[in-house]
């Protein structure tokens, strides 16, 4: 299993405890297995929970990015407290075809990818997430799982098992954990997601 070692004079406080939000839950979870420093960059191109932004936050992060297709959503992220903060940049604008003038430490999805219906939008994904990362970068994803749902907010989604994922995601990545979790829904209903930690392969280990 790939893993990059804990810095501990330099490493973000422990994620914070005790949200509602399982899927959150378990993001922060495996993002706090990678081991980044305060100071490593980090984008959210599922950005839209202020939970999991404010988490990150709290556990010491500095150099956020959030991304939503939605103004709509990135206003209210402003007016719920992020507007004028230094530490996150929030950006307009869909994933596939996502051209990044930064390299991350880090690339976090949660529900974007089995959002993506065609071959060449997917494809489009995967490059733009191998650009934006850093070599030996993490991206770390939540899907509907193999018996999950077939829809999310009312558009249909593609459902994974972490065979089928890591094929979609392509020789570049290197997957380092994997879970299933049952989340609870706002309207009660439960729901299987796939959730996985891939690395970035370094580019002498790519084949």
């Amino acid at each position: 299993m790939a893993h990059v070692g804990h810095h501990p004079a330099e490493s973000v406080e422990p994620l914070a405890a005790g949200w509602r939000d399982t899927q959150a839950l378990k993001s922060l979870e495996l993002i706090r297995a990678c081991g980044l420093r305060a100071d490593d960059p980090v984008i959210d191109v599922s950005g839209g929970s202020p939970l999991l932004i404010c988490s990150l936050l709290d556990a010491g992060f500095r150099k956020l990015t959030v991304m939503n297709a939605s103004f709509e959503v990135l206003e209210a992220l402003r007016e719920g407290g992020l507007k004028g903060d230094a530490r996150v940049a929030l950006i307009a604008g869909d994933v596939p075809g996502f051209h990044s003038a930064h390299r991350y430490a880090l690339w976090h999805d949660r529900g974007v990818f089995h959002l993506l219906r065609h071959a060449e939008e997917r494809r489009q994904y995967v490059e733009s997430a191998q650009e934006a990362l850093r070599p030996e970068g993490y991206l770390v994803i939540a899907t509907a799982g193999p018996a999950g749902p077939r829809q999310c907010g009312g558009l249909p989604v593609r459902r994974y098992e972490v065979a089928t994922l890591a094929e979609e995601l392509g020789g570049e990545f290197e997957l380092a954990e994997h879970a299933l979790a049952v989340h609870e829904s706002a309207d009660g209903e439960l729901h299987q997601y796939l959730h996985c930690r891939f690395r970035k392969r370094a580019p002498h280990l790519v084949s």
